[in-house]
């Protein structure tokens, strides 16, 4: 199992978040955050998308909390202040990641989580594609067969198989876009 703490950046994303998600409940994934994480992706994502109900993010967040109770890291704040990273504010990140003993933080800000900095607590910062590709070499049945389900359930709008490739290529996915390529039959 994949053991990774995933940046508010990821988070972000409903579609990725729906993917971490399946790819956690059919233990492909360990995943951590902290409450400063999802404190941080429903503030930007309600900054960017105002239309969108606060409530129904906190409700997001409990149930990815009641959901996953191993995920949630808290703790750490002690070592916050003797970490450094070329932004102060993603120390809390560092730290939770060091915390929950993960192997990985999922980032889309790599420029944030210089390897230095990383390499003695044995963390790495990788981006999301790159972590997909892990969870591929981990078990690619398992992968392809949560891909197809998770693009089953969205309903609003409905995506072909080519459609939901565009959209996480869209997210920057382009590896794991072309991984499911040779798959799309089976998504």
């Amino acid at each position: 199992m994949i053991k990774a703490l995933f940046d508010a950046c990821f988070l972000y994303s409903a579609l990725l978040r729906g993917l971490l998600l399946r790819l956690s409940a059919a233990e492909l994934v360990l995943p951590f955050w902290s409450a400063e994480i999802h404190d941080e992706w429903i503030r930007n994502l309600l900054r960017r998308r105002p239309d969108l109900n606060r409530n129904n993010l906190e409700q997001t967040r409990r149930d990815m909390d009641s959901r996953f109770p191993d995920s949630p890291v808290d703790g750490y704040e002690s070592i916050i202040s003797m970490l450094g990273l070329p932004d102060p504010n993603d120390r809390h990140v560092l730290a939770a990641a060091i915390h929950a003993q993960a192997d990985y933080i999922v980032t889309f800000n790599l420029e944030d989580f210089p390897e230095s900095a990383l390499a003695p607590f044995q963390v790495k910062a990788i981006s999301p594609d790159d972590f997909f590709l892990r969870v591929i070499e981990y078990d690619r049945k398992e992968f392809i067969t949560v891909v197809a389900r998770h693009r089953a359930v969205l309903i609003r709008p409905p995506q072909t198989v080519d459609e939901y490739l565009a959209t996480l290529e869209k997210q920057g996915l382009f590896q794991t876009v072309a991984f499911l390529r040779k798959h799309k039959d089976e998504i």
